[in-house]
């Protein structure tokens, strides 16, 4: 059998916070597997690695910073706020490692994957599920990465951790300790099923285009200059392509367009998108978020996108980006074997979608406590999202995922 359990608290002091999270430890501790941790970046994780360590001598660690804090089913905790959910399973496997991701993140995945495996004695398998949590920029080389070692069939879900306004101070924490630029890779052999979904909460608005030229950037370590591939689209349909994007908007970007500069609350409920494919002839897209305006006219994103790509205008509002959570939610229970048969789960959210949905992000955790029913759940908030889309692993913008564990 399979239990979860949640624990959250929010103060200044970290040592304080750990405290009162000590309180609402089981006391079966030791038969804890794995812990998600996941905080504000003002609290001092190095303390919190510590602390779990000893209080957790069996489980594998594996988490870092959210954006603006934590929610659970007590609610949104605030940004000084620590979340953790705890994995027992007698008859299960779990496993962790992290790894700096340095000039190569495709191969820091390789390694990272592999000493996960081995970590739990599973070297050669197939998880049920790989989780993984990273410094922002080098996502697709991630999933690349362990698609190298373990295929595309296995789900790859997770996030790229976050800090409060985009400033670099992120950080990931796994077993071996605290990280700026690395990346966490958890490894999930659970005992009960597993139920996961990913999806944006967000249609397209009509506009649609075709992505013509990407800004040129270094191909891994080979040093080769592309314009392939990329996080900059120079042009779309052959013109600048904030000025295609400003077009499709109605002038939501008027200033940046003449000035350049940082675009990311506007494009908020706004972002773009690719299709990721169909199911019974309904489109489900990869959302893309535009971060500045380049001094060429560029449209600078959170993902790597490709000339050739047909990118959509689209759009969204608070409330459905407040219910599609809980709708999340319901889709990964329809996974299980038994939808009522629910131990807890795993929520990541973007935080682009927190920060639009302002002070009603309490709402978003009652929508995800109320598909839940009693059961327990740690939601972090992050600057990418990592899950599988259409039978593929992919990285995206303000998207929402959820991984419910079967009791």
């Amino acid at each position: 059998m399979t239990r979860l359990y949640s624990c959250a608290a929010q103060g200044a002091d970290t040592l304080g916070v750990i405290e009162v999270l000590r309180e609402q430890f089981p006391p079966h501790a030791d038969a804890i597997r794995m812990v998600f941790a996941f905080y504000g970046c003002g609290h001092d994780d190095h303390l919190l690695h510590y602390a779990l360590r000893q209080s957790f001598p069996a489980a594998t660690l594996l988490g870092g910073t959210s954006s603006g804090g934590v929610a659970s089913e007590r609610g949104f905790g605030g940004p000084l706020s620590i979340g953790l959910l705890l994995i027992e399973d007698e008859d299960g496997d779990y496993g962790a490692a992290s790894a700096r991701l340095g000039d190569d993140p495709a191969a820091a995945a390789q390694d990272a994957l592999c000493r996960a495996l081995a970590s739990c004695g599973c070297a050669g398998q197939l998880p049920e599920l790989i989780w993984i949590y990273q410094a922002p920029g080098s996502e697709e080389a991630v999933i690349k990465g362990l698609c190298s070692v373990i295929g595309d069939g296995c789900p790859i879900i997770g996030g790229t951790s976050a800090d409060e306004n985009v400033l670099g101070f992120w950080r990931q924490l796994g077993p071996e300790g605290v990280f700026d630029n690395g990346l966490v890779v958890g490894v999930l052999f659970p005992s009960t099923p597993l139920g996961f979904s990913f999806q944006g909460g967000y249609e397209p608005l009509g506009p649609n285009g075709i992505v013509t030229g990407i800004g040129r950037m270094l191909a891994g370590e080979s040093g080769i200059v592309t314009a392939m591939a990329g996080r900059e689209i120079v042009s779309i349909d052959n013109e600048p392509a904030a000025v295609v994007y400003n077009r499709w908007t109605g002038g939501l970007i008027d200033r940046q367009v003449a000035e350049g500069g940082v675009v990311l609350a506007e494009t908020t409920m706004r972002p773009i998108a690719v299709e990721a494919g169909r199911i019974e002839d309904v489109a489900h897209y990869l959302l893309v978020h535009p971060e500045s305006v380049s001094p060429g006219g560029g449209l600078r994103t959170f993902c790597n996108l490709e000339v050739g790509s047909r990118v959509y205008a689209m759009h969204g509002d608070r409330g459905r980006l407040i219910r599609r959570a809980g709708r999340v939610v319901e889709e990964a229970r329809r996974g299980l074997e038994n939808p009522r048969a629910v131990a807890g789960a795993l929520v990541v959210y973007c935080a682009g979608c927190k920060i639009a949905v302002g002070e009603e992000i309490g709402s978003v955790a009652d929508t995800v406590a109320h598909s839940l029913g009693e059961a327990p759940f740690v939601t972090c908030f992050t600057f990418g999202e990592q899950g599988r889309l259409i039978d593929h692993n992919v990285h995206g913008n303000l998207m929402i995922s959820a991984v419910v564990f079967g009791s």
